[in-house]
């Protein structure tokens, strides 16, 4: 891979498309649910009151990040050891399995494991972001980040507008599935299949996936190695310990904040707009809000093509962090006070603060992607990403869990005099981004060196 950087100066058009697509499939699974969550609990009869389901709703969603979570260092180290072609492709074979079994649960304990196991075995996240950083030049890397943030946001995004257009097909398209069909009988299993599907034809063509990271097992090039090693001790100082780390681990820290924010985002949102008005909401269906949340990924890509490299190359990681975190907090404030309005002005501005709040969170993620990338060198990238996504992906557990709670909690509450009902659960996502943004000045980020 070196000599065919060192031969091939412009951008990896193939590696990254592998990269893009790879991303993508892997991140579809992880939010589709969110559409139809509502209506699964309900249909699954785990909740006693309707004001419960966004209790049991928040465990569920948090199932597959507590499984990836717990398996992500694993994951990275593996890559690191064996390459990241294998780790990628099984990750990829995972999504297929697990997330069909998912679409075919008629029990609550069945969805809350095979999500669990979903998340355990998709140990894509730390290798594909090793991969992306080792397949470009040096000029070319916030490039390669932002594909995997790009694609892995889209698909983040595009998974609810799959499974809002796809679920309970029997009663949206009576005419293509009858109630008697199987589609009738497991009405979420439509989009689960579809993804799944997607995800096979990826993992064939994982087949001709390169691979970056290379073990040489000949006796001559294991002499150069123990040779190459014996000379270069003398030079290069013992690798630092990866928890001591700082620039690093204040990196991972910021990224946690954010991520708590973004999953919870996504979560409360899909609630709160099909929950009904009389508990705050805006009463959509999982088709309307499959169709706003399609908008704000197809915003993602015109941004990624057109703007995102020029915005990396004018303020740089650090000010890519900061800036859309700030103009977050205003969107966000924003969102139950629409709860007034309907009609074309309401979609107007649901779809234009859906697609800004995107934009802005995929700037954001790539800039302590690069950062955390960066503060690492080769050997060490895999396990680093698998510590950045097991405590991402923790903070990610934590957030549909606390979100759904909130939510629930906040539905009881509408007539409250301090921030009743949806106005708390905005402000308590305004205030966790305002707790990142802080994160990223000193002395609480420390920056690699190459980005001072």
């Amino acid at each position: 891979m070196d000599k065919k950087k060192e031969t091939h100066k412009g951008i990896p058009y193939k590696e990254l498309l592998f990269v893009g697509i790879t991303s993508f499939a892997s991140a579809l699974p992880i939010t589709s649910l969110f559409p139809f969550l509502y209506f699964m609990i309900r249909d699954l009869h785990v909740a006693q009151r309707e004001e419960d389901i966004g209790f049991y709703a928040g465990f569920l969603g948090a199932s597959y990040m507590i499984g990836r979570g717990i398996a992500s260092v694993f994951w990275g180290i593996i890559a690191d050891r064996i390459g990241r072609k294998p780790v990628i492709a099984f990750s990829i074979f995972s999504v297929i399995v697990f997330n069909t079994l998912f679409g075919l649960s008629v029990k609550y304990w069945m969805a809350i494991a095979t999500r669990f196991l979903l998340g355990a075995l998709n140990g894509f996240l730390a290798p594909v972001k090793a991969y992306s950083i080792e397949v470009c030049q040096p000029e070319q890397q916030a490039l390669g980040i932002s594909i995997v943030n790009t694609a892995w946001g889209m698909g983040v995004i595009i998974g609810p507008a799959i499974g809002g257009y796809l679920a309970q097909p029997a009663k949206q398209y009576p005419n293509l599935f009858p109630e008697n069909s199987v589609f009738g009988r497991f009405p979420y299993l439509l989009p689960c299949i579809s993804i799944s599907f997607f995800a096979t034809l990826v993992f064939i063509s994982c087949a001709w996936l390169p691979e970056t990271l290379h073990k040489h097992k000949d006796i001559e090039g294991a002499v150069e190695m123990v040779e190459a090693s014996t000379t270069q001790e003398q030079k290069e100082p013992p690798k630092k310990s990866l928890l001591k780390n700082w620039p690093l681990m204040s990196s991972i820290i910021t990224y946690c904040v954010f991520s708590l924010h973004d999953t919870a985002y996504v979560e409360i949102f899909s609630l709160w707009t099909v929950s009904n008005r009389k508990y705050g909401g805006l009463s959509f269906s999982s088709k309307d809000v499959g169709q706003v949340l399609t908008a704000a990924g197809a915003s993602l890509l015109v941004y990624q093509l057109f703007a995102y490299r020029w915005v990396d190359k004018t303020i740089g990681p650090i000010h890519s962090i900061r800036i859309p975190s700030a103009l977050s907090i205003p969107i966000i404030a924003a969102y139950p006070f629409m709860t007034h309005l309907s009609g074309i002005r309401l979609g107007v501005l649901l779809y234009i603060a859906a697609m800004l709040k995107s934009v802005f969170a995929i700037t954001r993620v790539t800039g302590t992607c690069l950062l955390q990338n960066n503060a690492v060198p080769q050997e060490q990238r895999g396990a680093a990403n698998g510590i950045a996504t097991t405590a991402m992906s923790l903070s990610k557990a934590f957030a549909p869990a606390g979100a759904g709670i909130i939510f629930s909690w906040a539905q009881k509450r509408q007539h409250a005099a301090f921030f009743p009902g949806d106005q708390m659960v905005f402000l308590l996502l305004n205030l966790t981004e305002i707790i990142g943004l802080i994160l990223t000045f000193k002395p609480f980020l420390v920056v690699p060196p190459q980005h001072k």
